[in-house]
């Protein structure tokens, strides 16, 4: 739901971790005025209200400063906001924080990595105690309250001190910051699990050593206040490591998990199913945990060989050998022996060469921006909120369109307004937006076709000249039908509700046809009933009871054929936007006719106000 624009390709970070840093070098600096000219199209033509700068560094673009103000200076009308991925804590300064967020401020999120200095220096993070708390003061003089921290468990060297370490951290952050305010923590602890082409390709671990250790950290921040902790789970993380570090053998294993449901499986799976199914695959292709040459069975076992023996060790052929990532494997084994002994290599875009293979004629070498100067920041201005003009649209969503929720159809209107360029109004406080309101909702899956929504303006302006502006920026499958100015004061949409006119098709679940006249007497029986009570639970789950007589104005038998039924509804809509609703239609029938329906094809052909208007 942003527009993301990369600023900085590849990382020359060289933390020793992390593969994508690894596989994308060299970096290169995309030029500042073509960042700037990229997000300032982009959010013209697409109406987003965010927009993001992407690099696996976005901190070590040297130009981030210059360019989030000269965006901020030009965007300053317009309500938008950008947003940063994680980035370098020991280059967050006050230029930066200051382009961060908008009319709302985002979160700030850092990924110290490691609860020693030790440890972070053998995973080359180029991070001391002294920048990270420099960092998060910083952020608070900002007004920042919240930060997220990453950490990791399970890295080569890691000692019990090193995990305790992360919780010794936090505390001794939220003491050095507590004369500035209170700092609270939301920490994500993940399970480091090697990956190729990097130099901790060859380390060992294991699920066992894992959860001691989560254990450990547990017990140690229990009694620390102000910090939410959200553990990964070591069985995603065994599968992860298992599929990260695999062979050729892994094919079938792939297309069995998939077969089982696997898939988007940290976002959208319980751990439980994404679990089953990967390790019924593993178990079907004939595979164990173990199956690799490289996995020696013990907790970080190549910190225990000798020098010699870690050489020859790293000498082994590997299942990715044969991929060539740029990197030189030998300068990998190399940077291993540098990580045990703690040895920090610098960021060769801003130091020396360290000789890893990759720069050279074919790739090229790392493209580094000299900053611009930095512009004057020019004040931000909220947006424009006087309630001038009132218009009300009448307007039709069909097709597709019926399959988007009503947050999804406001967020799609929000945006055809920015790329209309009409002169909106906005509400004020935290979060504006525009004022806009649609009369009723649409259940998901429902057609349409004679809608309403009120739109205010900070200055007059012509029906037709807004009715063609914003109907040029909307799909097709969402056509306006009519605009008409309507005072600025009188009644909202939900206040003039009067009924909703309905058709829907019905059918038996059994498939077996209902001939006319029963399906007209059950329409008869219904209309006679003195009362319609209809049985569900408040949003505490208690039970409770409403009679749904009232709100039916007619119910007729449009249309029969021999597996289904059309009917037309006309229902009241109360004060509070109450109404009948399709299913409970379908429960009454289906009691009076005996066996149980299925909704078909539902649409709301009108929704008329107590002011005679038609959305036609």
């Amino acid at each position: 739901d942003r527009l993301t624009v990369e600023i900085r390709r590849g990382c020359t970070r060289g933390c020793r971790f992390c593969q994508p840093g690894m596989l994308t070098r060299p970096a290169r600096d995309v030029e500042p005025e073509a960042v700037i000219e990229a997000i300032e199209t982009g959010m013209e033509r697409t109406g987003y209200s965010d927009f993001s700068l992407l690099s696996l560094s976005c901190s070590d673009y040297l130009a981030l400063p210059a360019v989030g103000v000269e965006l901020r200076n030009r965007l300053a009308d317009q309500n938008v906001s950008l947003t940063l991925p994680s980035q370098r804590v020991d280059r967050f300064d006050s230029d930066i924080a200051h382009i961060l967020g908008g009319s709302r401020k985002a979160g700030l999120t850092f990924a110290p990595e490691a609860g020693s200095q030790r440890l972070r220096d053998i995973v080359n993070k180029g991070l001391t105690d002294a920048e990270l708390l420099a960092g998060i003061r910083t952020a608070m003089t900002n007004g920042y309250r919240k930060v997220k921290l990453y950490f990791m468990v399970g890295l080569p060297g890691e000692t019990d001190a090193d995990v305790l370490g992360i919780a010794e951290t936090c505390r001794w952050l939220q003491h050095q910051c507590s004369e500035i305010g209170r700092l609270e923590l939301n920490l994500t602890i993940s399970n480091f699990t090697p990956k190729p082409h990097t130099p901790f390709q060859w380390h060992s671990v294991s699920s066992t050593e894992f959860d001691r250790r989560q254990q450990l950290l547990r017990r140690a921040l229990r009694g620390l206040r102000g910090i939410k902790v959200n553990f990964t789970d070591l069985r995603l993380s065994a599968i992860e490591d298992f599929i990260g570090r695999g062979d050729r053998r892994l094919a079938p294993v792939l297309e069995a998990a998939w077969r089982q449901g696997a898939g988007l499986d940290a976002w959208f799976e319980s751990v439980e199913r994404t679990y089953a199914a990967w390790t019924a695959a593993i178990e079907a292709a004939g595979l164990g945990g173990r199956y690799r040459a490289l996995e020696l069975g013990a907790w970080s076992a190549v910190e225990a060989m000798a020098a010699d023996d870690l050489e020859a060790f790293c000498r082994q052929p590997l299942p990715w050998d044969h991929i060539d990532s740029g990197l030189d494997k030998s300068w990998l084994a190399e940077d291993l022996q540098r990580a045990l002994a703690a040895t920090v290599v610098p960021d060769c875009s801003f130091s020396g060469c360290s000789s890893c293979g990759v720069c050279g004629p074919e790739l090229g070498h790392n493209v580094v921006i000299p900053p611009p100067p930095i512009p004057p920041q020019l004040p931000q201005r909220a947006p424009a909120s006087e309630r001038i003009c009132r218009l009300r649209f009448g307007f039709a969503k069909t097709g597709s369109l019926a399959l988007i929720s009503h947050l999804d159809t406001l967020r799609l209107l929000e945006r055809a307004l920015r790329r209309s360029r009409l002169p909106v109004s906005f509400t004020g406080g935290f979060h504006p937006l525009p004022r806009l309101q649609l009369a009723l909702p649409l259940p998901l899956g429902v057609e349409g076709r004679g809608e309403w929504l009120d739109l205010e303006f900070v200055q007059h302006i012509d029906p037709e000249l807004a009715l063609e502006r914003l109907g040029a920026q909307l799909p097709d499958t969402f056509q306006l039908l009519s605009a008409q100015q309507v005072p600025l004061t009188g009644p909202s949409l939900s206040q003039e509700l009067h009924s909703a006119r309905w058709t829907m098709t019905l059918a038996p679940e059994s498939g077996a046809p209902i001939a006319a006249d029963r399906w007209q007497a059950a329409v008869a029986t219904l209309l006679a009933a003195p009362e319609l009570l209809w049985h569900d639970t408040d949003k505490k789950g208690r039970p409770r009871q409403r009679d749904c007589r009232p709100a039916l104005i007619a119910l007729e038998l449009a249309a029969v054929t021999t597996t289904s039924a059309e009917l037309a509804l006309q229902a009241a809509i109360d004060g509070a936007g109450r109404s009948l609703r399709p299913e409970q239609l379908r429960d009454w029938l289906a009691e009076r006719l005996g066996q149980p329906l299925v909704l078909g094809q539902q649409c709301r052909q009108q929704l008329s106000l107590s002011t005679v208007l038609t959305s036609q």
